[in-house]
C-alpha cells in the first residue's frame, strides 16, 4: 500500500497499543517462503513480488529530498521522555531541511514523524505489513507499506544520509547494527550514525569497546562510528554540519519528474 495523505488529528495517538506492536505473524506467502525451499512457481511468484515491492519504494521515494531516517521502539508511549526527544529530533531535522523517515509506526517512530509536522516539514513512513498491526501512524505524507523487512530496510537506508538510533528493541538493533555494518565494509558511506540517549546506550557501548574491541572481533576505527548525545539539537546539529561538508547537500533543485516513466 502506498498512501499520501493520512489523517492527521492534533491529537493523533498510536493506532495500536505500543505493547502489541511487532507480535502478529507474518503473512503466510511471507512466512512459506522463509522455510525453506518450495516449488519452483511459488518462488518465481515471490522473487517477482519481492521486485514489484523495490520498485514501488524506488517511485514513491525518489523525489525526496534528502533524508534521516530515526529508528527507534515502536513501544514509547507519549508520555516517555524519549517519545519528547524523538519529537525534537523530527523538529529539527524539518528545521533543517531533511526529510524524516522512519518505520511508519506508533512510539519513537510517530514522535519522529510527528515532529516534523509540527514545523510544516516532509515526513514518510516505511511501514511493514504484519497481521495485526498494519496502519501508518498519523503523521506522515507519503508511506508504503511493505511485506518484507529486508525490503524496507533497504529502502530505509538508500535515501537516507543520516541514522539516528533512539531508545528501541530487536528491531532498532537489527537496523542500527546494518547501517554499521554498511559503513565498516564500506558498502555505504560514512554517514553519521547517532544515538540518542547516554544511559540507555552505555551497556551496549560498554559491550563493543569492553568486549568486541577487545578480544578483536572489531577494528578501533568501528568502536568509534557511534556518537552518543542526550541532545536532540546536539544529534541533528552534527548530522547537518557533516551532510553539508562532506557529502555536499545543498538546498537547490530536486530532480524533476519525468512523464516518460509515468512519474
Amino acid at each position: 500500500m502506498t498512501g499520501s495523505t493520512p489523517p492527521k488529528p492534533d491529537d493523533a495517538k498510536p493506532v495500536t497499543s505500543p505493547s502489541e506492536w511487532g507480535k502478529g505473524p507474518p503473512p503466510p506467502e511471507v512466512l512459506k517462503f522463509l522455510q525453506g525451499p518450495q516449488k519452483r512457481h511459488f518462488e518465481l511468484g515471490q522473487a517477482l513480488r519481492i521486485f514489484m515491492e523495490i520498485i514501488r519504494g524506488f517511485r514513491s521515494f525518489h523525489f525526496l529530498s534528502p533524508c534521516v531516517t530515526v529508528f527507534g521502539s515502536a513501544r514509547v508511549p507519549e508520555e516517555s521522555p524519549y517519545y519528547g526527544m524523538a519529537r525534537e529530533v523530527g523538529t529539527r531535522l524539518a528545521r533543517a531541511g531533511f526529510t524524516v523517515m522512519t518505520g511508519g509506526g506508533p512510539g519513537i517512530m510517530e514522535a519522529a514523524n510527528r515532529g516534523a509536522k509540527d514545523v510544516g516539514g516532509f515526513s514518510v513512513g516505511c511501514n511493514i505489513e504484519l497481521a495485526h498491526e498494519q496502519r501508518p501512524n498519523s503523521y506522515l505524507d507519503r508511506w508504503v507499506t511493505f511485506k518484507d523487512f529486508a525490503v524496507r530496510k533497504l529502502m530505509l537506508v538508500k535515501y537516507s544520509y543520516a541514522f539516528i538510533g533512539m531508545p528501541g528493541g530487536f528491531g532498532t538493533m537489527d537496523e542500527l547494527f546494518g547501517v554499521a555494518t554498511l559503513i565498516q565494509t564500506k558498502k555505504i558511506r560514512s554517514f553519521p550514525l547517532v544515538l540518542v540517549g547516554k544511559d540507555y546506550w552505555k551497556p551496549l557501548l560498554d559491550f563493543i569497546s569492553g568486549k568486541l574491541l577487545a578480544e578483536n572481533a572489531i577494528d578501533p576505527d568501528d568502536a568509534r562510528l557511534f556518537h552518543v548525545t542526550d541532545s536532540p539539537e546536539e544529534a541533528v546539529a552534527s548530522i547537518t554540519q557533516v551532510a553539508m561538508d562532506q557529502f555536499g547537500l545543498s538546498y537547490g533543485p530536486r530532480a524533476r519528474r519525468r512523464g516518460y516513466f509515468w512519474e
